[in-house]
């Protein structure tokens, strides 16, 4: 029988969280996972990766199966209580990667010690720049997903407890979509507004303009949201400047409501620019799509679930955004929500994870595995 342990495994996900890295610097993490990856003589896949890597186990004709983590930390000051906090300014494990990588770390351990009996080869992906978008379209062209059957990924979700995982068929996560708007019209004094053409006013106008974007275009059993975040303009009282800009981000769940979303947002802003004879640049940057998952996979990864000892639940589709939707445009793949129920959300300063949910996880993503070679041959 496979064995773990669990403390050791715990301590190394307390080393990196103490240790984060932002993406595509994630230069010691990667080193210190190919060290424990080589102390249990895992092998790793020689691909084109300044950070990141692949291991891999199993051998023969068999189907390939591939487990994915991610690896890189966020731009956030640390304000958690734990005895183990990061200790790079203004840099966190604040959504739980540390975690995720250790979970596949273990899982790898563990089908390390099958690896004669494997149907097959399981490939164990710990991918950086997650958070930028960037990490799963750079892995994907190393072509170390070539010839898969499956992908199975896996998130931490404070809002599930612990011993819970869910997922459900269909979208899971949102696409994102981040813009900025840059208006430009004519400064003049305060007193002499008419000499201007202010572009507070037409800032206003369109922040307004773009409540309408869902509730005007979206239809309503197809969730989407649109949120400005950022408005800058101006430096003091009583000069109506000569520009302003904002920023913020869309989030939709089909493919086709992304599309009619980007069209009128550019009609909208394009539209009330005219009507105030200013100019506008439109910065639209498109980012990871929606994770669709695979109706046969999830119904076996959360089959999967109850035999390991959780309870498997359907959820509820969220506005998260998530990279792991670009391997689904090349294979058929799962994505998976394991409960830890702390108080904290994901990217909040004070966020953790709950160590006991770990082992489960990686013993989960092993016998994940194992069985998908089975069903993929």
């Amino acid at each position: 029988m496979s064995t773990l342990d669990e403390q050791a495994l715990i301590a190394f996900r307390h080393e990196l969280h103490r240790y984060p890295e932002l993406s595509n610097e994630e230069f010691e993490t990667t080193a210190r996972l190919r060290a424990q990856l080589e102390h249990h003589e895992i092998r790793i896949l020689d691909l084109p990766l300044a950070t990141g890597l692949v291991a891999e186990i199993g051998s023969g004709e068999g189907p390939l199966v591939v487990l994915r983590s991610d690896i890189d930390a966020l731009p956030i000051e640390e304000q958690s209580d734990v005895s183990f906090r990061s200790e790079r300014p203004g840099v966190m494990h604040a959504c739980g990667h540390d975690f995720h990588s250790c979970a596949a770390l273990g899982a790898a351990i563990l089908l390390k010690q099958q690896e004669a009996q494997l149907a097959g080869r399981v490939r164990i992906l710990f991918q950086a720049a997650e958070e930028t978008g960037q990490g799963a379209p750079v892995l994907l062209a190393t072509g170390a997903l070539h010839d898969a059957a499956v992908i199975f990924g896996i998130h931490n979700d404070p809002t599930l407890p612990p011993g819970v995982i869910g997922s459900k068929a269909g979208p899971l996560t949102a696409a994102v979509d981040r813009f900025k708007v840059t208006v430009r019209g004519i400064g003049s004094h305060a007193a002499r507004p008419h000499e201007s053409i202010d572009p507070i006013v037409i800032a206003g106008q369109i922040v307004t303009a773009l409540q309408t974007l869902i509730s005007r275009n979206a239809p309503s059993n197809d969730n989407a949201v649109v949120s400005v975040t950022q408005i800058h303009s101006g430096t003091t009282w009583n000069v109506i400047p000569d520009s302003a800009w904002l920023e913020g981000t869309v989030r939709s769940f089909s493919a086709e409501t992304r599309e009619l979303l980007s069209q009128r947002f550019h009609q909208i802003i394009n539209g009330i620019a005219a009507a105030f004879n200013a100019q506008v640049e439109i910065d639209w940057q498109a980012g990871p799509p929606s994770v669709v998952n695979d109706a046969n996979w999830v119904e076996f990864a959360l089959e999967q679930a109850s035999q390991s000892g959780f309870e498997a639940r359907v959820v509820e589709a969220s506005p998260i955004g998530e990279d792991f939707a670009f391997y689904q445009q090349a294979l058929p793949g799962a994505f998976m929500m394991i409960g830890t129920g702390e108080p904290y959300a994901l990217h909040h300063p004070a966020f953790r994870v709950n160590d006991d949910v770990l082992a489960p996880t990686a013993r989960y993503l092993s016998e994940l595995a194992v069985k998908a070679l089975v069903k993929a041959s």
